[in-house]
């Protein structure tokens, strides 16, 4: 699916750049319902992550905090986007799914409004997300909940993981820390 740009129709995919426009361009808000909530990211490398409140994968969120507390004074952010598309497991409100993941996790990463990652109504910062396969290969639609994307600090995709890759897998942590400086 392409996503354009304004009237000179540049297409925002795969590489994540049309122009100067990248990633953290893409207009999403905030759970909070605040705009723009990638803006505020640029010069950050991110691990962008479709999260739900009642699946079987949503222990991830603590590797995902463990992530965001040991990399976040490195310009690294982990960014969480609930998703409600996978068997109904993010049916919650804004409000339900801040203080579920505050009150559970101790979540204290950036979360964007709850969007759709595939289909006819897929977001655009998934049009720009899917086309980079991961380490099988696999490109395209999102396979389920808590599937991973490693955005550089310029906003170009890097690597994407399996929803089964846990954040605190070795590949992931050699992955960031590739692109901060470690």
């Amino acid at each position: 699916m392409e996503t354009h740009y304004g009237d000179d129709s540049q297409i925002l995919a795969g590489t994540a750049t049309v122009g100067d426009m990248t990633i953290y361009d893409t207009a999403i808000s905030s759970l909070d319902g605040s705009a723009d909530a990638l803006g505020g990211l640029k010069g950050t490398t991110t691990l962008i992550v479709n999260v739900a409140s009642k699946c079987g994968l949503t222990p991830q969120y603590t590797q995902l905090e463990e992530l965001q507390e040991k990399f976040g004074s490195k310009s690294f952010s982990v960014v969480g986007v609930p998703c409600n598309q996978f068997g109904e497991q993010e049916p919650g409100s804004p409000d339900e799914i801040a203080t579920f993941c505050s009150a559970s996790y101790g979540v204290t990463f950036p979360m964007t409004e709850k969007i759709e990652v595939n289909g006819p109504g897929r977001h655009a910062l998934y049009q720009a997300l899917v086309d980079t396969p991961d380490a099988e290969g696999h490109s395209g639609d999102i396979r389920w909940n808590f599937e991973k994307f490693l955005v550089d600090a310029e906003g170009n995709v890097v690597e994407r993981f399996a929803p089964t890759t846990t954040p605190d897998d070795p590949a992931v942590i050699a992955a960031i820390e590739a692109q901060i400086g470690n």
